[in-house]
């Protein structure tokens, strides 16, 4: 573990995980829905959002990561042909895991060619997911790493990105840390109001 990530409280402290250095509550800058915790990066394009989405039965537990996947592309506008791909989902021993209230979870990684703010540059972007079932709570609650790797030079983030390469940015075991520290400390989190 990256002794600069620190165990930081999520939706009230109901929950808690490492969240890596330099990371900025998104929250403190603009409304978030209050089914999610989004951080960015100091000087990255990089981004961490953790949501409590509802549990989707329908799909098989080896399934859920890339429908969840899928999910995000279409909110990303991120569907047509060759805009998304999927390159392996494996399971998370949950032996490995703080989260035991867990019925399975598993990490995704792909890839999607997304655009800021409706712009029309596409940004090439490295997705982490990491997916926690839980059907007792009737809860799902997904983490998702956007770790850009090739920004438009007419994006929006073009700027800022260029001006920080030398800045340290988050690694996969930053977010591999951040799963497995992920902690329920209070069940009513996902009481009547969840959903």
């Amino acid at each position: 573990m990256d002794m600069q990530d620190s165990r930081s409280p999520l939706f009230g402290g109901a929950l808690s995980a490492f969240i890596p250095h330099s990371a900025t509550d998104v929250s403190e800058l603009r409304e978030i829905p209050d089914n999610q915790e989004v951080f960015v990066h100091a000087h990255t394009d990089q981004s961490l959002i953790v949501e409590l989405l509802e549990y989707q039965g329908q799909v098989a537990d080896q399934d859920a990561a890339r429908y969840h996947f899928e999910d995000i592309a279409g909110s990303n506008k991120a569907l047509a042909p060759g805009a998304l791909a999927v390159s392996n989902v494996v399971s998370l021993p949950r032996s490995e895991l703080s989260l035991t209230e867990c019925s399975s979870a598993w990490i995704l990684t792909g890839t999607q060619s997304v655009s800021k703010f409706n712009e029309e540059a596409q940004n090439t972007v490295t997705l982490h997911l990491g997916l926690f079932r839980l059907p007792q709570f009737s809860t799902d609650i997904l983490i998702t790493f956007n770790d850009p790797q090739r920004i438009s030079p007419d994006s929006s983030s073009s700027a800022s990105v260029l001006g920080s390469l030398s800045t340290q940015s988050w690694t996969v075991q930053n977010f591999h840390c951040m799963l497995k520290s992920l902690t329920l400390h209070n069940p009513g989190l996902f009481g009547e109001n969840h959903g």
